[in-house]
């Protein structure tokens, strides 16, 4: 059974899963520029929410080794990071997007498919964590650890995973950008 606070904050969960990916296709074909807008390219972007990415598994692999010490307020203050830097993320992605030209893959022959794997993987794995990453959040907002320990155990690979792979596609296509 549903606690109030959980039940409060399942509308959101579902909203902001809808919103969110939605949003971030549609801002993703935006380009300003193409717009008539005269804005610069943030192309300095990409390194940096990359790095981004890097710190955010370093943070979720930090915060699973502090809560299996039973350290649960050090842990939360980590997630609660690891949410404001995926949020980060997001935010210079689509403004990078926004303002510069999508940069094609370069690569030929097997590397071409691993990485276009990597890249497919990474973008539907990162849509499907949200609601993920929300209802564990919300479950522990509830103090409903139990049922929080058991989604996290979802939710923690495929994060990682997300993380760990946004790094590697940006490594990946990062020689061919302008």
């Amino acid at each position: 059974m549903q606690t109030d606070k959980e039940k409060k904050y399942n509308k959101w969960i579902w909203i902001l899963s809808i919103v969110i990916p939605l949003a971030v296709a549609a801002l993703f074909g935006v380009n300003l520029k193409r717009m008539g807008y005269d804005v610069q390219p943030l192309s300095f972007l990409p390194p940096i929410y990359a790095t981004i990415n890097g710190l955010t598994a370093v943070v979720l692999v930090i915060a699973i080794m502090i809560i299996k010490k039973g350290n649960r307020g050090a842990h939360e203050r980590l997630m609660k990071f690891a949410i404001f830097l995926s949020c980060c993320f997001l935010v210079m992605y689509v403004a990078y997007h926004m303002t510069s030209e999508s940069t094609a893959f370069g690569g030929v022959g097997a590397i071409k498919y691993v990485y276009y794997f990597i890249l497919i993987t990474h973008i539907l794995l990162s849509i499907g964590v949200i609601p993920l990453v929300l209802v564990t959040y919300v479950k522990a907002l509830a103090e409903r650890f139990d049922k929080h320990k058991k989604i996290a155990k979802i939710t923690f690979p495929i994060w990682l995973y997300v993380a760990v792979t946004g790094v590697i596609v940006y490594i990946m296509i990062s020689p061919y950008y302008n």
